[in-house]
């Protein structure tokens, strides 16, 4: 009886072995620094500058630059329009790209939306990849002191349409976040946390699996309440 079970799990094992070897596992650090001024009473600023680093793709291989305008409908929705500089380095160097961004957010309590469309535009070659990035994020109070809460979130990557310079079709990616939101001081506060990245086999390229230490950091001059969403 052990023999014949030996025999049956074997192909099995053999099987599997490939399909697992086909996956990618890469340590990263990202870091986010974002600068909030309010405009009005309902109209906000954001200034953003990331920076990230990876194992895999030998050091820095990606930083961006943005800005974001939101307008405060109410205590619950938020729209946001904005642009985005994205510089590739490294083994990474010839992934430059703009992108235009509008987004809405929804608030409700510990619970916290986002639903955002990218519009990417790369230097080297024509067309428009369009991405749809639907996200969801938890927050959980921790103690008395305001703003300290354990978080996470879980966002979703989905390309509608294909580009000749390399954007495919479908489901691409999701990720997730677990971390603590700490207030630092007055208008100060950050986001730390481990984020866990899949990206889906496609075409010639493995599944990766990114495991990324994230800090995002955030500046606000005597901002109203806005949510805090991961990016």
């Amino acid at each position: 009886m052990i023999r014949a079970r030996a025999l049956i799990a074997a192909p099995l094992l053999v099987a599997a072995h490939p399909a697992r070897a086909q996956q990618v596992d890469d340590a990263q650090a990202w870091w986010q620094l974002n600068g909030v001024a309010p405009i009005s009473k309902r109209v906000r600023l954001t200034l953003e500058q990331i920076m990230r680093v990876s194992d895999r793709q030998g050091g820095l291989y990606q930083t961006e630059v943005g800005t974001l305008l939101g307008y405060k409908l109410d205590d619950h929705f938020e729209l946001g329009f904005g642009y985005r500089r994205v510089g590739g380095h490294n083994r990474q160097r010839d992934t430059d790209e703009d992108r235009i961004r509008q987004h809405v957010v929804l608030n409700f309590g510990r619970f916290v939306g986002r639903f955002r469309v990218d519009e990417r535009f790369r230097d080297d070659r024509p067309g428009v990849g369009i991405r749809i990035r639907p996200l969801l994020r938890y927050n959980l109070p921790v103690g008395r002191a305001k703003g300290l809460a354990v978080f996470y979130s879980h966002e979703s990557f989905y390309m509608p349409n294909s580009t000749v310079w390399g954007q495919r079709k479908g489901y691409e990616r999701m990720r997730n976040i677990v971390g603590l939101a700490l207030p630092i001081a007055k208008g100060v506060s950050a986001d730390v946390g481990y984020l866990n990245q899949y990206r889906l086999a496609r075409g010639t390229s493995p599944a990766t699996m990114e495991h990324a230490l994230t800090v995002q950091m955030t500046l606000s001059m005597k901002a109203h309440s806005v949510p805090k969403v991961d990016d």
